[in-house]
């Protein structure tokens, strides 16, 4: 089972409530765990010292229900007309490549597709993200040294 799918895997297990999901395919053995708070997922070998065992926590935030206002309703809308850059990966969003370095974007830059527009670390490994679309960037969704999940939206685009 390859990152992506245990990923994907992780995704549905979130969505569909269940609380413990375990599998087992020959010696690989993955476990995922579930709480209203916190999802953290074990990767074990069923047979003792034979791979390593992975630990990759993902921190779920509760979702804000909007309440019917024509303010909300205009700012629903608004959102609806601008492209979306969404986290291809699990990690921690950066939006630059170091602690002292300027960010890739800023609100009014301009992106193309291929630009990098920000760096994602997962299990210590540096990802550079680039954009999918072309455009202004209107909106930077997430704070920067924050976790962010698969599909989340990271920024907004007017094309």
């Amino acid at each position: 089972m390859n990152f992506k799918e245990i990923q994907e895997l992780i995704r549905l297990v979130g969505k569909s409530g269940v609380s413990v999901f375990k599998m087992k395919d020959g010696e690989f053995e993955l476990t995922i765990k579930t709480s209203a708070e916190e999802k953290v997922v074990h990767t074990m070998p069923a047979v003792a010292h034979t791979a390593p065992v992975m630990h990759a926590p993902v921190i779920h935030k509760p979702i804000e229900v909007p309440s019917p206002g024509p303010a909300k309703e205009a700012s629903a809308a608004d959102d609806k007309k601008y492209l979306e850059i969404r986290s291809p990966m699990v990690g921690t969003f950066y939006r630059a490549p170091g602690p002292e370095k300027s960010p890739f974007v800023k609100v009014g830059d301009q992106v193309d597709a291929g630009s990098t527009v920000c760096i994602i670390e997962a299990m210590k490994l540096f990802n550079e993200i680039e954009s999918e679309v072309k455009g202004t960037i209107v909106k930077i969704v997430v704070e920067d040294a924050t976790p962010v999940e698969y599909d989340q939206v990271l920024f907004l685009v007017e094309p």
